[in-house]
């Protein structure tokens, strides 16, 4: 159905058109707006017209929220992995993943409190899950959440050094400090109250050593909170590091892998590839390349809009594409002036760069002449054929000039 399928692209599928960024604006202002109400709910002062304003808001959030949730399993057979299979296994097999669960938890608890008396104040709570729900419309969440996945043993590991700090610290404090200060320290787990606000530099105040071992116990503590912290930090920092990394490459080796040059080339040849790629940023305006000028390098697009002046007429490219790649093939002068519409953040390779990649992966060297030649081949057969289409032209005009009465 059409329908569908536009719905699933607005929903699910289409995060780089106008409609889809729109409509996920509009669900993020309107989650973070139901979590401000439930926080605003808790005020006592609220007078009952502001009161019954902010339930209203509610009903209606709800509502927006069920048309979404039965709009996302209608559109759901239209996902790919679940192709083939029945429409109402592939709706129950959606419902059943996490974002789903989530937005099922976010509206199942209104119409439950319809035939159950809840808490209010569990009511409120349940109404919170609704901020969760930003994990799908805002992209950056579900980095997050691969990055905690992806660092999950790392994470744990460093939860582990420090519990073990805190068992540590509490112990050597209590046997110090203990029989000086019973109340804070005659014990354990007295003691580990006192071991984690030191550790995590909070330091209340409300229990402090006073003996000069404790003393001394206490700012070797303090030290090592400040690398306890530290650990986790760089870990998820580190993380986060290597998933844009590793996001910017799988869209610059597809947009390699495109290039009618590199089709013929395998996935490591096309990953050696993208190592010699240097990034480029350019104002509106810019004059990438003049018409005659030598032809040094390729250009991938990454984003914004360049102009290109053919003869025939002005050719615009966008994010995704890409220009200037025979520059590779041979020596050759630019055949027309090329401009940036907007500002643009190129991926540049040089044709020098790839003269030496060629030079120190020998083995390499066969297939991409190989490309190249076919390459040329066709590039000439095309002259050719320009050529010949060119004096047919002028044949047929030098036949109608000659064919006109004086």
């Amino acid at each position: 159905m059409l329908l569908r399928r536009r719905l699933f692209v607005l929903l699910e599928a289409g995060r780089n058109n106008y409609a889809s960024r729109s409509f996920d604006i509009f669900m993020v202002v309107l989650i973070l707006a139901n979590v401000m109400a439930v926080v605003a709910e808790t005020e006592p002062s609220l007078s009952d017209e502001l009161r019954l304003n902010l339930r209203l808001f509610d009903i209606v959030s709800v509502g927006i929220f069920s048309v979404e949730y039965l709009a996302r399993l209608w559109v759901a057979v239209e996902h790919m992995p679940l192709a083939g299979r029945a429409a109402w296994r592939a709706r129950l097999t959606w419902a059943m993943t996490p974002p789903m669960l989530i937005d099922l938890a976010a509206i199942a608890p209104f119409y439950v409190a319809m035939f159950i008396a809840f808490d209010p104040r569990l009511a409120l709570l349940f109404r919170l899950i609704r901020f969760f729900k930003l994990a799908r419309a805002t992209p950056a969440l579900g980095t997050l959440g691969r990055v905690l996945y992806n660092e999950r043993r790392a994470i744990f590991g460093a939860v582990i050094v420090m519990f073990g700090l805190i068992i540590v610290s509490a112990t050597i404090m209590y046997e110090l400090e203990g029989e000086s200060q019973p109340v804070h320290f005659g014990s354990i787990p007295r003691a580990m109250w006192w071991a984690v606000t030191t550790l995590t530099t909070v330091g209340y105040g409300d229990a402090v050593p006073i003996t000069w071992a404790g003393k001394a116990m206490a700012g070797l503590v303090m030290i090592a909170g400040f690398g306890m912290f530290a650990l986790p930090v760089a870990i998820i920092s580190t993380g986060f590091a290597a998933e844009i990394h590793r996001r910017e490459f799988v869209v610059t080796w597809g947009m390699v892998a495109r290039v009618p040059l590199f089709s013929g080339l395998d996935a490591t040849t096309i990953g050696r590839l993208v190592q010699l790629l240097h990034a480029q940023v350019v104002e509106a305006g810019t004059v990438l390349g003049r018409k005659g000028d030598e032809a040094t390098a390729m250009y991938f697009i990454m984003s914004g809009r360049v102009q290109i002046e053919f003869p025939s007429g002005p050719v615009e490219l966008g994010e995704g594409e890409f220009f200037g790649e025979m520059a590779l093939l041979e020596s050759r002068r630019r055949a027309a002036t090329i401009t940036a519409l907007s500002r643009c953040s190129l991926l540049k390779l040089q044709s020098a760069d790839f003269s030496h990649f060629l030079s120190r992966h020998p083995e390499m060297r066969a297939k991409i002449t190989a490309v190249v030649q076919d390459r040329v081949r066709d590039l000439k057969k095309r002259s050719e054929l320009e050529v010949e289409m060119d004096e047919i032209a002028r044949e047929k005009s030098q036949r109608v000039d000659e064919s006109e009465p004086d």
